[in-house]
């Protein structure tokens, strides 16, 4: 007898057959659109397996719904979405897709890193809306990025990626981390500083710490007071971690040249957000993995999961 899968998304057709050897399937049947809570909760009933995204929250609630639940798949190397603590508690396996989204995540990282900086997306809206009537020399000027400093919060695999970027443009790079990266300091020159070090030096900090209790809030009002007036905040990590109304308040008041926000506490973020209103925040809609090539592989890292388990096999990739 097969076991059941339900997917909480309608991913690509050719990602899925190939799973029907070894599953029953059913799927919510949109691809845009989260699936209502209360479907979600009636969904995972007779389940075995889920899959899911980094939208949809496997919580107590979700798992006292689920007494046959034996594997969540999460199409994200994040699992802030997933109660990891209380999966061991009922022997429920997870798994995520760590590696592979990487480069890509960087990429996106020093797109926003420019952006900013150079008012990217402030001068297209300017020449679209048809105010470029001239050129003039301070018209639209931004900030240098060769040769300037980056600060790097979290120096796991993203972030040690985003440094060795940052050495092609000749920048400085400070980061700070749980434990020092002692290897990546002696190889490429990073040099570990205090978050209060940090933020006082650098004219960009990019966050690229894990979410969890640890760093929930980790940049609130305190720390933005500590950093210099033209430096620029990036986050492609999770939202959460940067308190948005101290953030707003800080780049309203001058005190930041601007924020590039690839994520948000809440998401989608509301387009009545404060956010939203100033010019100096290039906002993304949770983007940083979005490459066909890494989304492609994010898929290919679940579905080898899932055909292990469905085979009875080790299952790779499991989040302990």
């Amino acid at each position: 007898m097969k076991k059941k899968l339900f997917i909480t998304r309608k991913f690509p057709t050719h990602i899925v057959e190939p799973l029907q050897e070894y599953y029953e399937i059913e799927q919510w049947e949109e691809e845009e659109e989260v699936i209502p809570r209360d479907k979600l909760l009636s969904a995972v009933t007779d389940c075995e397996v889920l899959w899911v995204t980094i939208a949809d929250q496997v919580d107590e609630e979700l798992l006292s719904h689920a007494p046959i639940l034996k594997l969540v798949t999460n199409l994200a190397v994040g699992f802030n979405n997933i109660d990891v603590k209380a999966l061991r508690k009922r022997g429920i396996m997870a798994t995520n897709t760590p590696g592979v989204l990487t480069n890509t995540t960087a990429d996106l990282v020093f797109g926003l890193l420019l952006a900013t900086a150079r008012r990217i997306p402030e001068s297209e809206r300017y020449l679209r809306e048809g105010k470029w009537k001239s050129w003039y020399p301070m018209q639209l000027v931004g900030k240098d990025v060769s040769g300037a400093t980056i600060g790097i919060i979290g120096m796991g695999r993203i972030g040690q990626v985003v440094a060795r970027r940052a050495k092609g443009f000749d920048m400085k790079i400070l980061y700070n981390n749980r434990r020092r990266r002692h290897e990546a300091e002696e190889m490429y020159g990073f040099k570990y500083a205090s978050l209060e070090e940090l933020l006082k030096q650098s004219d960009f900090v990019v966050i690229m710490t894990p979410y969890n209790s640890d760093t929930v809030g980790l940049i609130g009002a305190e720390e933005l007071a500590l950093m210099k007036d033209d430096a620029v905040l990036i986050n492609a990590s999770r939202g959460g971690i940067i308190d948005e109304d101290a953030l707003y308040h800080t780049l309203k008041n001058g005190k930041l040249w601007a924020a590039g926000l690839d994520v948000f506490e809440h998401e989608p973020i509301a387009l009545d957000h404060p956010l939203l209103t100033l010019p100096n925040v290039v906002a993304l809609p949770h983007i940083g993995s979005a490459s066909l090539e890494t989304r492609m592989a994010m898929f290919m890292l679940n579905v080898k999961a899932l055909t292990a388990y469905g085979q009875d096999k080790a299952v790779s990739n499991r989040i302990d």
